[in-house]
């Protein structure tokens, strides 16, 4: 059950960004820039790197952070919406299965650990 009270909070010097966990599909790394991927479909670009917005996440939500996962170099993903992954196609489709459903690159060795995680929270 997520904390209904954590928010991530980016801030740069002209702006913040003030955003429940549960709202974040993902956030996909763009050289220096960082693109938040919301679950209205709203982009926000971050001036921030994907290792600078990891390390927010693990911060300010503490244990809500496990709820997203790092994989490969570009992408942190919300766990929550991981709903097709197809490791020989390099595919990954994060839904809700209802109102969004955003298909998003990923490398094989990425998409088979992310794969191999999943099955292991089955057991």
């Amino acid at each position: 059950m997520m904390n209904m009270q954590s928010k991530l909070i980016i801030s740069t010097t002209t702006e913040l960004v003030r955003i429940s966990p549960t709202k974040i599909v993902y956030i996909s790394s763009d050289g220096n820039y960082s693109t938040l991927m919301q679950v209205d479909g709203e982009l926000r670009i971050l001036s921030h790197q994907l290792g600078q917005i990891e390390k927010m996440i693990e911060t300010q939500l503490r244990n809500d952070s496990n709820n997203f996962i790092r994989i490969g170099k570009s992408l942190i993903i919300n766990r929550a919406y991981i709903y097709y992954i197809n490791v020989a196609k390099q595919k990954l489709i994060l839904s809700d299965a209802a109102t969004f459903n955003y298909s998003v690159p990923a490398s094989r060795e990425a998409l088979k650990q992310l794969k191999d995680l999943v099955e292991k929270e089955m057991k």
